[in-house]
This record gives C-alpha cells, structure tokens and sequence, in this order.
C-alpha cells in the first residue's frame, strides 16, 4: 500500500514539476513523463504483487473531512483494474513523447504533461478509495484532468463543443452519484465503504434505487447507449495517447464503480441481471452500427468503446442473472469474461487509438477517404493496426476472443442447465454476441482496408511516413500481448479466480471448479490457433523457397486490361459500408448524397453519407433546445441591478427560516 500511494505522490508532484517548467517545454517533458512512467512503472509493480498475492491491503487515516476517513483498500477486483490503469498509462506516457514533439512549437509541454498526470493519479486513487467523499474527490480530479486534455486544441471549435459536452455529461453522472452516496450513508452515519454492506444474504432497503442510481451515474462514464453522446465527441478531440487511456481505462472506472457498488445491496433481483443484458445489448450492437457508419477514424474508433462496453455489461448481466437464478457456472463465467474483457478492450483499443494518433501524426488528418496505401510507408503501424483489429473482432487466437468464449460459454452452460422461462436472455445474448463481432469484423475490414491498403488518395497519404521509436514500441507492446493474453488465456482465467470471487461473491471453491471446467475449451482453442499460426509460417516458408531460384517483379494490379487505374476505381469507407448500412437503416438513418454516373463515359460520380447519433439528435438536443427556451423566459429576473439580487436572496433565506421553524 504505502509504495502505490508512492505512485500516486510521484505522479502529482512530476506534473507540478512539469507546471512549473512550463516555459521549457523540453524541460517539462522529462519532468512530467519521466515521473508518469516511473509512477506507472512502480504502481503497476506493486498492483501486480497485490493481485498475485491475494492478501487485503488497507490504510485508514482520521481526517477532518466529515462522515468518515480517509480510507483506502487494495482487494482483488482494486488490484486488477490498478494492473490495468498503470500498465496502459506508463506506455501512452512513452508514447507521448513522441506524439506531443509536434505540439511544441504551438503551446508549451507543462499544463498537458499535469493534466495527464493528474488524470492518472485522480483514476488510481478511484479505485483504491473506500469512503464515498473521497471517492468523488478522486472522481472529480479525475474528470476535470481529462476534460484539459480533451481541450487541449482549445482554438478549434469542434474541439470546444466536445470538451462542453463531456464537461456537462460527466457531471450530470457524478450528480447521481452523489444522491447515490448520499443514500448509502443515510443509515450508516458513515461514507466510509465497510459500512455500507448489508449482512450476508440480506438486500438494502433501497437496492433498486441505488442499483439505477449507479446504472446512470457509472454508466454515463461508461459510455453505455443512451448515455454515451460525449464519448465521440470527446476521444477524438483528445491527443491520441489520451484518447487511448480515456478509452482503454478512464472509461473502465464506470464499470469499476457498478462493480463496487453490487457488493453493497445484497442480493441481486433477476431484473437488474435483465437490464444489464439488455443494455449490453443495445450498447454492443448499436455502438458497432454506428462506427461502421463513421468517415472520421478515432470517431469510428470511440463507437467501439461503445460496442465494447456493451459486451461487458452483457457479461455483468449473465453474472447477475446467474446469481439470481442460483447457476454458478453462469455467474462465474458471465463476471469472468466481463472483467477479462476489461483487460482485453483496454489492451487492444488503446493499441488501435496509438495506431490512429500514428496514422494522424504521420498524414495530420483523419478522415477514412483520405488515407489510403499506408501500409507500405507505415509497416509497423499497419501491423500492429491490424493485429488490433483482428483482436476487436473476436478472432483466435487473440485476446478478444478469449473473454468474448467465455460470455458464450457461460450463455451456453446455462441454456444447459436452466428451465424453459430462462432461456430468451441467454439465447438473445449469444445471438446478439455473434451479430455484434460479425459487425466489427466488417467495421475494420471497412478501416484497415481504406487507411492501409490499396494507393493513396490524397496528398496526406502520399506524403506519410513511419512513427518514431518512442510512438513505435508502446503499439508493439500492445500487439505482443493481444497475441500473448490470447495464447495463454487458460492461465489468464485461472489467475483470475480471486477477481471474480471478490466482484461476484461466491465461494472460492465454487468459482475454481468452475474455471477449471471451462480450460479443455480454452486449450483446444489456443492449440488450434497455434496450429494455424504454424501453418501459415510454413507456406510461407514454402512461397520463399519456390520463389527464391525465380524473378520477381512488381507491376500494377490486372483490371481487365485497363493499365491506368487511378485511387478513385478504390473501394471508399462510404462506398463499402453502404450495403449493411442499408440493411440497418431504420437504427441509424442515414443521410445519403449519390450522384449516378449518367452516361458510359461520366465525368463525375460519387457517394456520400453522413449517419448522425439518433441519441444526440432525437433526444438530448431537442431536450436541451427545450429546456433553454423555457429558461429564458426568466431573463426578466436578470436586469443588472444588485440591490434587487440581494432582496432575492433575503427573501429565499426568510422563506427557508420560515420553512424550517414550521
């Protein structure tokens, strides 16, 4: 405990150091990187130990804050997102030297490199805190750090509207998370967390409540459908090494935070179990409709964490439901496959947002139709980009597969085990599972395809170049464990037992025969992903030799014997995600702008689409449009004279005395 909360300290006073050096951009870099990877570097040390280990790290100070200490506790479920929070941070820190070299001709290094510290430091110490006032501190922090870093860019005003909009969705979510807190403290006397737990089998008095409390406060930082409308809004305003923590692990604290809560109101009613499948559901498949529909390539990239979000709920929600219907295979590998996809999604999206902020690095843009023929100046990314996307899409044998087998297995072990009357959910969950990964398949199929493959469309791709070791090595880091996480998946799961005995509460002898029954499927998946990854290396291996005594040449693609194609006979992201967008179009309404071509020989032809978020449009702005027309009827209240604001508030202060003496 004392050298995690050495982590913490390191952080806040290198990004204080990087302030205060903010004149020397060069200066503030070392001071504000240096001490984010050192911090990282010992943080995710120690989380590693303490997840290893098992045993229960608590440090419980007195302090003047009112209701309760300043506590904090390192369990399980704490250490495994700490595993998560520092190794992702310490390589985006890395990566970010590089990325942040451009930006230091326009604004100096200090407030980014404080702001990023902060943000990691204000996470750690959430997921650590184990008194409600200190858990919204940490929140807070937490929040208005990433809310500096979305706004770096500050001249440009889309980049404005995103950091307003996260600002204002993020507090509507912490303002429910206050009236949550406020509720579970009501009969304790006490915010401190021990406090809160009911006795053993016995549910809250007010579990529903709090339970939807949660749901809404959690999950508009989680970005769960409809509260996610800041999230594409603000991950591609953000550095791109931003953006990769935001998605890979910022928006993790929302799922950290339903966990924690559960463990608070007893047992769960099959309901919530219900909703949470049900917004997994609507999170998964409409995050990834959406993202096949995007031209912008973080933008596509920030649906995803929609998508991928929805797929965790899902699992939370199998786990509750198995809780509820006393089946523990289904709540040890419904909360299993959720918490290791936790892992995965943080691995492989902050790999593809890396690859995203190499590809805008190297090109300075971001638009899909734009890009185009990358692969050849940009190897690596390409690569790694790929490996990525493979590993979204739930292909063996990455790490994304891994957790998303263990949500099916779970679903299918019910459907074993379970009566008639429960099986809709499991059998909704494994068909929405396999339409949501057959979506993403399509999505970065749509994505790598465009940006690296085929020529260059545009003066930005003809002129791209490969990333710099500094921006080069975190995204390999990454590829290397997509791979190495799926391969050794088995001992992965079985690591993880202690996590998801703590997050579901059951014996530990319960969730161990209940892993252990799911490792034969594991192993005969990775064997056979092994076997094909062999495969692969000795055709190749035979192409080499066949090739090795003939000549070999380059030349141009056959296209029926027209010998001077030109980027625009490609395939755009427009033109290849019509078909399926076409098929969902009464989800996402899309707006379509063709002209046919009108002759053999046209001189012009072309396909545009443009797919706005039906949430944003359909809900939030004509409630926002409402609400301030009805406000301004009260300008008249607003006339600039004191005198008359101050006999307002005389009168509400009398009327609250009068209030209260009655």
């Amino acid at each position: 405990m004392p050298l995690l909360l050495t982590a913490i300290g390191l952080l806040m006073v290198g990004g204080l150091a990087a302030l205060c050096l903010s004149r020397d951009s060069r200066r503030a870099t070392i001071a504000g990187a240096g001490t984010a990877i050192g911090g990282c570097l010992i943080g995710f040390v120690q989380a590693l130990a303490a997840l290893g280990g098992g045993s229960l790290a608590t440090l419980r100070w007195p302090w003047s804050v009112p209701y309760g200490s300043f506590f904090v506790q390192v369990d399980a479920v704490s250490a495994f997102f700490l595993v998560t929070i520092f190794a992702v941070c310490g390589l985006a820190a890395v990566y970010g030297i590089g990325y942040m070299r451009s930006f230091r001709e326009r604004r100096s290094s200090g407030p980014p490199w404080f702001f990023f510290n902060l943000l990691v430091a204000g996470m750690a110490l959430v997921v650590m805190a184990r008194n409600g006032v200190l858990f919204l501190m940490a929140w807070e922090i937490m929040s208005l750090a990433s809310f500096f870093l979305v706004t770096l860019e500050d001249e440009r005003e889309e980049v404005r509207r995103a950091g307003w909009t996260y600002l204002v969705a993020t507090h509507i979510g912490t303002a429910f998370l206050l009236a949550l807190f406020v509720l579970l403290g009501r009969d304790s006397g006490s915010l401190d967390f021990d406090g809160f737990i009911t006795a053993s089998g016995v549910a809250h008095p007010s579990a529903n409540l709090l339970f939807i409390l949660a749901l809404v406060g959690f999950g508009t930082k989680g970005g769960i459908m409809p509260l996610h409308v800041w999230l594409p809004e603000a991950h591609p305003a953000a550095p791109s090494h931003v953006s990769a923590i935001m998605s890979g692990v910022m928006i993790k604290t929302g799922i950290y935070g339903l966990l924690r809560t559960l463990t608070f109101l007893g047992p769960p009613p099959a309901w919530w179990g219900y909703l949470l499948v049900g917004i997994g559901l609507i999170s998964g498949v409409l995050g990834v409709l959406f993202a096949l529909a995007q031209h912008d390539l973080k933008r596509l990239l920030a649906y995803h964490s929609v998508e991928n979000i929805g797929i965790i709920v899902l699992g939370l929600g199998l786990g509750l439901l198995g809780l509820s219907w006393h089946s523990t295979p289904l709540a040890v590998l419904g909360f299993g496959g959720g918490l290791l996809h936790v892992l995965n999604h943080a691995v492989f999206k902050s790999l593809l947002f890396l690859g995203a902020g190499s590809v805008l690095h190297s090109t300075g843009t971001r638009e899909i139709d734009g890009l185009g023929g990358l692969l050849k100046p940009m190897p690596w990314t390409g690569a790694v980009f790929l490996i990525g996307a493979a590993a979204i899409s739930g292909l063996p044998p990455l790490n994304g597969f891994a957790s998303e087998f263990l949500i099916y297995l779970g679903a299918f072990r019910g459907i074993q085990s379970l009566s008639s009357p429960q099986l809709p959910a499991l059998l909704a969950a494994i068909a929405g599972l396999a339409l949501i990964g057959g979506l993403a398949a399509a999505c970065f199929t749509k994505a790598f395809g465009t940006v690296f493959l085929g020529e260059p469309r545009t003066e930005h791709a003809h002129h791209a170049h490969e990333c710099g070791p500094a921006m080069r090595w975190p995204m390999v880091i990454l590829a290397a464990a997509c791979g190495l996480i799926g391969l050794l998946s088995p001992f992965v799961v079985m690591a993880m037992a202690p996590v998801i005995e703590s997050a579901c509460g059951l014996p530990a002898i319960a969730v161990e025969r209940s892993i252990v029954l799911t490792k034969p499927a594991l192993d005969a998946v990775v064997v056979a992903g092994m076997v094909a990854a062999l495969l692969l290396l000795v055709l190749n291996w035979i192409r080499n030799r066949l090739l090795a005594t003939r000549p070999v040449t380059r030349s141009v693609t056959w296209d029926c014997g027209y010998a001077r194609p030109t980027a625009r006979m490609q395939y755009t992201a427009s033109s290849f995600a019509q078909p399926l967008i076409q098929v969902f179009h009464v989800f996402l309404r899309t707006r379509t702008l063709l002209k046919k071509p009108l002759s053999y020989f046209p001189s012009e032809a072309s396909l545009a689409t443009h797919t706005p978020d039906i949430c944003e449009d359909k809900l939030y702005r004509p409630a926002f449009l409402g609400t301030a027309k009805a406000l301004s009827r009260l300008r008249w209240l607003q006339h600039g004279r004191v005198q008359v604001y101050i006999l307002y508030i005389a009168i509400t202060l009398l009327a609250l005395l009068v209030w209260r003496l009655g």
